[in-house]
């Protein structure tokens, strides 16, 4: 029965996220292990509206600031040398991974 290594990606940070699943798909394909993806998910936006300063008598104006968060999805063929490979990969710290094995 073959396994399947589910890989989720997300970051603020678009061009990290990117390099990190590059590396990951990179390694999978030197292996020759299937690959599906990178899938990319919708993206999340995170909008606050704050008043500016200062805010007295006049018009209120406000200032938005927007935070996205960038989601990758990759399924590869679980392979104990290529999971090996990928714990090794360097990770810059605004990219969090989660991995899934899921069994067919």
């Amino acid at each position: 029965m073959s396994s399947i290594v589910r890989i989720r990606l997300w970051s603020n940070d678009i061009n990290n996220l990117n390099y990190v699943v590059s590396q990951i798909v990179d390694i999978a394909k030197k292996a020759g292990v299937r690959v599906k993806g990178p899938v990319p998910l919708p993206v999340k936006r995170l909008i606050v509206s704050v008043p500016r300063l200062p805010h007295g008598e006049g018009s209120k104006v406000w200032d938005k600031w927007e935070m996205r968060i960038h989601k990758r999805l990759i399924d590869i063929e679980a392979n104990e040398h290529v999971i090996r490979q990928i714990m090794r990969v360097r990770v810059p710290e605004n990219v969090y991974i989660e991995i899934e094995i899921k069994r067919r």
